[in-house]
């Protein structure tokens, strides 16, 4: 049983692997929508793996170096690809600094995850890479699916977003993992999950998909440290 949950675990972080590349290539293509979409089921895909991995206590050296490894490619490599490839239609030195910075600041937030012992097991310090792929995919994704025009405040926005993005990994705020998302709402965790797929149904019926998870990944970004550090002083 055991080896059975090993095998989906790192199977699980194969597939987010794959997903990492494939976003990879799509950005490559133009296909900057698709590329997006790639990243969100990556996020989904690690969430599950860490689940089963802390659930049935199969935790290994190898996957959690394996998990690491693909968080590089798929949050930190894939992000930073989509997004110089759909907001830049030109070299442009200060976002490649910039996206570099940020690249440099999920591998450093990954090393450290993987050295450090925390005596909590319900919150990371620092923005999880996770998060920080799903933000920048999310924001791309907002207009990548319409015919529009980016104006001149976009690419200064996201080269903005990035380097936040860059501080927030490396920094010593505390954000949730999923234990602490569940030790949170508790018993309503299931109405939590429910509410979630009814907004995101209705926001993919409506093509306003980018802009609700990208509201969704803010709120977590924004509100996360603060409630962390209110529970733990309790």
């Amino acid at each position: 049983m055991e080896r059975s949950f090993r095998f989906m675990a790192n199977l699980l972080t194969g597939l987010s692997l794959c997903c990492g590349f494939l976003s990879i290539i799509l950005s490559l293509a133009g296909h900057f929508t698709l590329s997006s979409y790639a990243i969100m089921i990556s996020v989904v895909l690690d969430g599950l793996d860490g689940q089963i991995a802390r659930k049935s206590k199969v935790s290994s050296d190898f996957g959690k170096e394996f998990d690491s490894l693909v968080d590089v490619v798929s949050f930190g490599v894939a992000p930073v690809l989509l997004g110089y490839t759909f907001v830049y239609s030109h070299f442009h030195l200060l976002a490649a600094a910039g996206l570099f910075m940020y690249l440099l600041s999920a591998v450093m937030r990954l090393v450290k995850y993987n050295i450090t012992k925390y005596a909590k097991e319900n919150y990371f310090t620092g923005l999880p890479t996770t998060v920080a792929g799903g933000v920048l995919a999310s924001f791309v994704l907002i207009y990548s699916g319409n015919e529009v025009v980016l104006t001149k405040f976009v690419p200064v926005t996201f080269i903005l977003l990035v380097l936040l993005l860059a501080f927030l990994m490396i920094s010593r705020a505390q954000y949730f993992n999923l234990d602490g998302i569940q030790q949170l709402f508790g018993k309503r965790l299931k109405v939590v999950v429910l509410s979630l797929f009814i907004i995101l149904s209705l926001a993919l019926y409506w093509d306003k998909i980018g802009i609700t998870l990208f509201c969704i990944f803010l709120i977590y970004l924004i509100f996360s440290p603060f409630v962390v550090k209110r529970l733990n002083s309790i």
